[in-house]
């Protein structure tokens, strides 16, 4: 059995292995130090006059029961089976030193192994035997002892014992340190991705509102030119006599009302269907399509159709929340559906997230909020909130889903002039026909 590939004592998985050289290495080191220390047990046994067949199979017994356990599975829920494997190859050392005392020496394996696959308390208890071995072996061999046959190992075997433990440590810290990192890289793919999304909403925003600018310029002048235009060549045809005069006038009516017609047709066309749905509702529609593909999740988006514009520090708040709260749903709920709504408030606008998925204890949630990385996501949305105004209410229980609602007071005085990145406000309607040639005055 691997120190290194081994379930790590107590329990706890591993979030990373170290670098593939270094596994490598301390894999051939422990089987080194079994070869070598099992020789040189076999050779001292031979030299105190041990026969040399019992030697010899005491020596392969234990080679052998180590080298199986590098074939155990290597995975946490095999702790029962690794502690087994460790207890029978006590037993196999302890049938080892029954046959001479010199294999005491693998007692140091025992103690590094020990300190590294069992917990803290039945580490020290199976040292402990360990070293009740390694102290009564001389005695029932040669039927006496030594300092130095007892304090050697005792000493030896502490600071193998503390080696193997440091070590672990050392691998929980760098688990530590991995999922860290992993947080962190997520964390920043996330920031990328709203990044884009306000990128893109801001490029959308800025078509729509320069698009609606453009149809409400040519409405209020050329098409108003065109339309005086014809009034005035009509009229002017009713009051000449000149049939040359009134030729060219009903020319020029006509032309400035087929002129008109195009323009109409200009205007109508330079209004853009995004100005229904608003760069805001297509963010996020564009972000629930992101997660339907992702994981499967039934997502659905509702807006109020009374939804007025938003300033854009508004909008920036409000993809946020969502783009925080749908990678909790993602990652931690466990849904198969989502619901994102976009509701007006009157003088506030919320957004309402609500899941199916496992849920979690919202009121021990707010009594300690810093409790896991998607409470950090909650407390970081309910902060970002708070600092425009706003607020968010958490609603969940175990097994009941969990409903999210991020609400923001709307600042009309804050809002730009120009129509807004959420939602660019409709053009003045196409100008009523004009009256008839007959009406006019």
């Amino acid at each position: 059995m691997s120190l290194v590939d081994a379930p790590l004592a107590g329990g706890t998985p591993r979030a990373a292995r170290p670098a593939e050289p270094t596994v490598r290495a301390m894999e051939v080191g422990q089987h080194l130090i079994a070869i070598a220390l099992t020789v040189i047990g076999a050779i001292r046994a031979i030299g105190d006059g041990v026969a040399v067949p019992a030697a010899v199979v005491a020596g392969v017994a234990v080679l052998a029961w180590h080298t199986a356990g590098t074939f155990l599975p290597r995975k946490t829920a095999a702790r029962g089976a690794v502690a087994w494997w460790l207890v029978g190859f006590a037993a196999v050392w302890i049938a080892a030193v029954a046959v001479s005392p010199e294999f005491v020496w693998l007692a140091f394996l025992l103690w590094l192994l020990a300190g590294h696959l069992l917990p803290l308390p039945w580490g020290l208890a199976f040292s402990v035997l360990v070293f009740g071995v390694v102290a009564v072996a001389p005695i029932l061999h040669h039927g006496t002892t030594s300092y130095a046959n007892v304090f050697g190992p005792l000493i030896g075997g502490a600071f193998a014992f503390g080696i193997s433990r440091g070590y672990l440590e050392l691998l929980h810290q760098a688990a530590e340190r991995e999922r860290l990192v992993a947080s962190l890289t997520l964390a920043h793919t996330e920031m990328a991705e709203l990044q884009d999304e306000l990128a893109l909403a801001q490029r959308e925003a800025g078509a729509i509102a320069e698009r609606t600018r453009i149809s409400r310029d040519i409405h209020d002048t050329i098409a108003q030119a065109l339309s005086s235009i014809r009034l005035v060549a009509h009229a002017g045809a009713d009051r000449t006599t000149d049939p040359s005069a009134t030729l060219a006038l009903t020319q020029v009516e006509t032309l400035a009302g087929d002129s008109l017609g195009d323009v109409r047709r200009i205007v109508a066309e330079l209004v853009p269907a995004e100005l229904e749905s608003g760069a805001l509702a297509a963010a996020l529609e564009r972000m629930l399509e992101r997660a339907r593909e992702e994981t499967g999740i039934r997502a659905e988006l509702h807006v109020d159709d009374t939804l007025p514009v938003l300033p854009t520090e508004i909008e920036v708040g409000l993809l946020r929340s969502a783009q925080s709260a749908l990678a909790n749903v993602k990652l931690h709920a466990a849904a198969t559906r989502v619901v994102v709504s976009l509701v007006d408030a009157g003088d506030s606008v919320r957004l309402d997230i609500t899941d199916d998925g496992v849920g979690f204890d919202a009121t021990a949630w707010e009594h300690s909020p810093a409790t896991g990385s998607s409470s950090y996501g909650l407390r970081f949305m309910r902060d970002r909130l708070r600092e425009l105004g706003g607020g968010l209410d958490v609603e969940s229980n175990p097994g009941e889903g969990t409903a999210l609602s991020a609400h923001l007071p709307i600042r009309y005085d804050s809002a730009p002039t120009a129509p807004a990145p959420g939602r660019a406000p409709a053009p003045d309607p196409a100008p009523a026909p004009d009256p008839a040639p007959e009406e006019m005055p």
